[in-house]
């Protein structure tokens, strides 16, 4: 797995451009199993190094790509049902995706526990982000609410991510940053969470106080 990673994180650095960060951030939110973390850090990186992009519109396009693959998972749920998308996840296609019935059982109970405001937080969270819009679109949500909601967290996390490549390009070479995000990007992932909780919670404290 590492190694495909590292040929993903390759290939991202040498032709990223602001339709591939749609076009693969897209693929990331949907049911297809795709690393956000090849797509976003080296994108920061590319734009430190060449000036090709801006940070602002990597995040934009980041943002835009996740809501697209999100509409995806979401339109198929309300349309289809859960009966049709439990069998999917139980179909060796379905497996292929890295999807089964827990997975879905998961998000779906992350979504029952938490409601609407799951799909901003869901949005941050391995293996519930990519699921989160099935039980979304399972519960016919309001598309307006699922919309706002989903790009807020995929700003959030693509913001994350955005800011550990423009961090790398500052402390380490391309060759390097290659090998450690290939290798870290569990830890990448974990450390934005832990950024993003930390937010939460400052702000809610705020509000309280």
């Amino acid at each position: 797995m590492e190694e495909i990673i590292v040929k993903l994180f390759e290939g991202a650095l040498n032709n990223l451009d602001y339709r591939w960060i749609v076009a693969l951030m897209a693929v990331e939110s949907s049911f297809i199993p795709f690393p956000s973390e090849v797509v976003m850090i080296p994108a920061a990186y590319m734009a430190c190094a060449e000036g090709r992009m801006t940070i602002p519109m990597i995040i934009v396009c980041g943002t835009v790509g996740a809501l697209i693959g999100a509409l995806v998972n979401y339109a198929l749920s309300y349309f289809l049902g859960r009966p049709v998308v439990y069998a999917f996840a139980n179909s060796r296609i379905g497996h292929m995706c890295l999807i089964d019935k827990a997975k879905v059982e998961q998000a779906e109970a992350y979504f029952d526990r938490h409601g609407a405001i799951s799909t901003l937080i869901g949005r941050m969270i391995p293996a519930i982000r990519q699921l989160i819009s099935i039980p979304a679109g399972l519960a016919r949500m309001n598309l307006l609410t699922f919309i706002a909601f989903t790009c807020l967290g995929a700003a959030i996390w693509n913001s994350i991510l955005v800011g550990i490549g423009v961090a790398s390009h500052s402390t380490m070479p391309k060759e390097e940053l290659i090998s450690t995000v290939s290798h870290y990007s569990h830890i990448i992932g974990y450390t934005a969470i832990a950024v993003v909780i930390a937010i939460i919670a400052y702000l809610i404290y705020k509000a309280r106080k």
